[in-house]
């Protein structure tokens, strides 16, 4: 996290006009499971994404079953920003779930300060390979449950039991399409990790 003022000087407007918090999160999860979505609907800036159509070959690697509509894939990265309370700027990475994307994913990661893991109720399983390469990174990360509207409910207990997550990791439900539960997904992600971050020491 750093303090600094914008040097933009090209009206793209990735940089904050002002001297601001800067927060870098990275936004991950399983194949299909909505980041790119949820990107999209937070930024509050142009997104940058690498989205390209699925091949026979992709299709042939990448599980689609229960993902009848998905035409795309990430092969690189999604990249967003939201201003959180004026002072707050969260900077998002959406990264590739697939496993043949490891080096990617530890490049992307790298200078992070947390990760959202968004996760399907319908493959619940395919989401430790993913939250196993959050913790092997050391990220603290928050857990989004994508609500899609064929997908069976849950409840945040039986959500906690099934994925095995510990008190403290906090679990949130939202629609990525839906910018409120959205934004309450990313704040509880950058509230976490504020409590995990060393205070300054007191001076006197």
């Amino acid at each position: 996290m750093d303090s600094a003022p914008s040097t933009d000087r090209t009206g793209i407007g990735y940089l904050p006009p002002a001297a601001r918090t800067l927060m870098k999160l990275v936004v991950t999860g399983p194949f299909g499971v909505g980041k790119t979505t949820l990107i999209r609907t937070l930024s509050e800036i142009a997104t940058l994404h690498t989205e390209e159509a699925m091949t026979q070959s992709s299709t042939r690697l990448d599980d689609t079953a229960g993902l009848p509509d998905k035409t795309t894939t990430t092969v690189a990265i999604d990249f967003g920003r939201l201003t959180v309370l004026d002072d707050l700027v969260l900077y998002m990475f959406g990264t590739p779930g697939q496993q043949r994307f490891l080096p990617l994913w530890e490049d992307i990661a790298r200078g992070a300060l947390g990760a959202l893991v968004l996760v399907d109720t319908r493959r619940l399983g395919d989401s430790f390979a993913v939250m196993d390469m959050v913790e092997e990174q050391g990220l603290p990360y928050a857990v989004a449950v994508n609500r899609f509207p064929d997908a069976p409910a849950h409840t945040d207990e039986v959500l906690r039991k099934h994925l095995d997550l510990a008190p403290e990791t906090p679990l949130v439900q939202c629609d990525a399409r839906e910018r409120r539960g959205s934004i309450d997904a990313l704040i509880a992600l950058a509230e976490h990790v504020l409590t995990r971050m060393p205070r300054p020491e007191d001076p006197s």
